[in-house]
């Protein structure tokens, strides 16, 4: 069994999918970055981060 040649549309499609995929992949890559740094320096405070104010009581 012989498959047809690939027709030029499928080789577009792919390449854009391919760069949407690396830009998601970016993207997440730097989010996930970002929320490291701010961990890891103490910046992160779930009261604020759930839009609780405290008042220290």
């Amino acid at each position: 069994m012989s498959f047809g040649r690939e027709h030029e549309l499928h080789k577009r499609r792919f390449g854009r999918n391919l760069g949407l995929g690396l830009v998601l992949v970016a993207f997440i890559a730097i989010i996930f970055g970002l929320t490291v740094v701010k961990v890891t320096r103490g910046d992160y405070d779930p009261a604020i981060a759930g839009g609780q104010v405290s008042n220290g009581n």
